[in-house]
């Protein structure tokens, strides 16, 4: 039913909202009638308007059914000027068949013209022109055969330059602006998309703040020119349907301070596995989707879109999925999407949902409240917060003054085990954090992050104290009680050595000891992760060839907590590093782009402890909803323990991009996983995994396989 309702959006909007055209500035001249030939280019406008009203009205015949019925209204004709000077007629609004049918021989019989140009070559224009009935201009209306003449009532006669300001002067152009690159709306998080500006956004001396993510067009605007990178891939052509799928967005309505688009978008897999634990068989993804956004005025945008899918993917991710499975009956939970309910026999149907709303009152403040996701971090993980979750609801400030971004992000979370679910409903927590990010130099970037959760345990509710965009949260958890709230603090930075090549890390302190950090590393108490990379952009002056390579590190017990609610998760998924903790990971990605054919390579190596049996018996850390007081001792603590198992990920993409204005491409995907681990449990095999895809995909985030 939902597949029938996008499809019948689609067509209604694609057919009766505004229609649009992709052209590189305003138009340079009018298309031209011969009529029109001896008058000057500041009058083309005026000319073509009166010349065309003339033809039209001269030619058209009014329906007999129309005059019996005596009616009076309005067609809205959507029409337009090829680059070969003919015209084409979009579509019709009218509330007679016949209106419409005429109009359409009508405009069969217009003469060819001289096309509209830009930059001295021709291009295609397009109208909309609303015509009254009956015509309101002094001319005979000839109706059908035989149906005698029918003059309307006499009025004043106009003038050549009264016809082109009068009611016809509704005529107007529809040049098609992308206004989201100027627009506070977010540039969906994807490390594909994002890669394609990174190194304009990270520039020796851009005053650029890159870690918290995902960026609004007008901040990467001003380092990465959108526009001028959209002419390069823009491809010619003269229907409207080869415009909207390789150009333009589907449906577009805008006005002098506002605007709109409308796309369907995609996201279909077709793929197989074959694996040592099963036999081959077939994977798949079948996502359709709407995407809604726009402006009102130059300070607010909104953004919308709904998600209708359903899947099965290669073992070892369905296997995870159900490892995730919220109380209640539901299967599963899809990793980074949401709770999936039973589809056929083994597959999964997944509805999500994310919007917000962008207000930016000045240049120095942005406001931002939806359903969505959100990164701090320069790498391709982050240990502070990732997008590895499912979308949560979430308000966001940002103030941008000087060298300084100061973000403030206020979250509501659900953790839906069993045994914290009360009543039948999930529990709710609250989480609060901020990220100061300070340019100390035209190369050195800092940053300071503080996170603290908590819930609305002892009639707690969202305690006002977190409201407070400046405050140290420390100082509030301890006041509240050491079991109140979980805070955890982090460190960033990175290093511009060149505009080639750059380097950044993370600290991340769950519980910091100053004994455990610098005399027993061992201890249980050292609750920290690391992260290191760098990044080489034009690697081995090869333009576009990207090349980053990372090292993660995360102690275990790192985002637990042992009021076992305020641990650093969502929906049974980490809101940092999708491995929890208890791990190292070493990870190398080359990316390359060719106009609008790309390429990636992925390769990651790391060493993960699961955990042995029931963790409320003894808890080894890589799961992020244990104990520490059922912690096998307090020293000796190592990466690694507990159920030990090595992961090595290898994954292939090849694509291209078919819109640049949707983000829409097709691709084919080969990823290998090989995973050993000591003790087989329920989740995790022994085994090694090829996973094939073909897909079309409107990329819009991104999508995790590296488990």
């Amino acid at each position: 039913m939902l597949s029938k309702l996008l499809a019948f959006c689609f067509l209604f909007f694609s057919i009766n909202f505004a229609y649009s055209q992709l052209v590189k500035g305003d138009f340079e001249k009018y298309p031209v009638f011969e009529a029109c030939d001896s008058v000057s280019a500041g009058d083309l406008k005026v000319c073509f308007n009166a010349t065309l009203i003339a033809k039209v009205t001269s030619e058209f015949k009014m329906p007999q059914r129309v005059l019996d019925e005596n009616y009076t209204g309005e067609l809205i004709v959507l029409f337009e000027v090829t680059k070969e000077g003919k015209f084409e007629l979009l579509n019709v609004t009218a509330i007679y068949t016949e209106l419409k049918e005429e109009l359409e021989r009508v405009f069969l019989t217009l003469p060819k013209v001289k096309p509209a140009t830009y930059n001295g070559r021709p291009t295609y224009m397009q109208f909309s022109m609303p015509v009254p009935i009956p015509f309101s201009k002094n001319q005979d209306v000839r109706p059908l055969d035989n149906v005698p003449v029918i003059k309307p009532k006499p009025v004043q006669k106009l003038s050549f330059e009264e016809q082109g300001a009068s009611e016809y002067d509704g005529i107007q152009t529809y040049p098609f602006e992308n206004r989201e690159y100027n627009s506070q709306l977010y540039i969906p998080f994807s490390h594909q998309t994002y890669s394609r500006f990174d190194q304009e956004m990270n520039r020796v001396g851009t005053n650029s703040h890159t870690a918290s993510k995902p960026f609004t067009y007008a901040s990467v605007n001003t380092y990465y020119n959108f526009k001028e990178k959209q002419e390069r891939l823009y491809k010619e052509k003269s229907s409207w349907f080869g415009r909207k799928l390789w150009n333009e967005h589907m449906v577009t309505l805008q006005g002098e301070d506002y605007w709109f688009t409308l796309d369907p978008a995609a996201d279909l897999q077709l793929g197989f596995e074959t694996a040592d634990s099963e036999n081959q068989s077939y994977t798949y993804n079948n996502t359709r989707a709407l995407v809604f956004q726009g402006g009102l005025g130059s300070k607010l945008n909104f953004y919308t879109v709904f998600y209708e899918s359903q899947g099965s993917f290669a073992g070892y991710y369905n296997r995870f999925a159900r490892s995730l499975r919220p109380d209640g009956g539901n299967p599963a939970i899809v990793p980074g999407r949401g709770v999936a309910a039973d589809f056929g026999t083994d597959d999964f149907d997944y509805p999500v949902a994310e919007a917000y709303l962008s207000y930016s009152p000045n240049e120095h403040f942005n406001f931002q409240f939806g359903h969505g996701k959100n990164f701090i971090g320069d790498g391709y993980r982050s240990l502070l917060q990732s997008d590895n979750a499912s979308p949560y609801p979430f308000f966001k400030l940002n103030t941008t003054f000087w060298k300084f971004k100061y973000s403030n992000t206020w979250m509501s979370l659900r953790d839906v085990r069993p045994e914290v679910v009360a009543d039948g409903s999930f529990k709710t927590k609250f989480m609060a954090n901020h990220y100061l990010s300070f340019n100390a130099t035209k190369r050195l970037n800092l940053g300071l992050f503080e996170n603290v959760i908590w819930t609305n345990d002892n009639d707690r509710g969202f305690d006002l104290n977190y409201l407070n965009p400046v405050i140290f949260y420390r100082a509030i958890e301890f006041s509240t009680g050491s079991r109140g709230g979980n805070a955890l603090i982090g460190l960033s930075a990175k290093y511009k050595f060149s505009d080639n090549f750059n380097a950044y890390a993370q600290v991340v302190i769950d519980e910091f000891s100053t004994s455990a950090v610098f005399s027993n590393t061992k201890s249980y108490k050292n609750k920290q992760g690391v992260q290191v990379g760098f990044k080489y952009y034009d690697a081995f002056k090869i333009d576009n060839l990207q090349l980053q390579f990372e090292f993660n590190q995360v102690r275990p017990y790192v985002y637990s907590n042992n009021e076992i609610v305020l641990n650093y998760g969502h929906n049974n998924q980490s809101m940092a590093h999708l491995w929890g903790a208890n791990f190292r990971e070493l990870i190398g990605i080359a990316r390359y782009e060719n106009d609008r054919w790309y390429g990636t390579a992925k390769l990651i190596y790391g060493e993960r402890g699961f955990e042995v049996g029931d963790i409320n018996t003894i808890y080894y850390g890589g799961s992020i909803y244990g104990n520490d007081e059922n912690i096998p001792s307090e020293l000796g603590i190592e990466i690694g323990q507990g159920n030990k198992a090595q992961t090595l990920l290898a994954n292939v993409e090849l694509g291209y991009l078919v819109n640049p204005s949707t983000n829409l491409k097709i691709y084919t995907n080969v990823l290998f996983r090989d995973h050993t681990i000591d003790e087989v449990d329920p989740v995790n095999f022994t085994e090694k995994t090829l996973w094939v895809n073909f897909g079309i995909r409107t990329d819009l985030f991104n999508w995790y396989f590296d488990y």
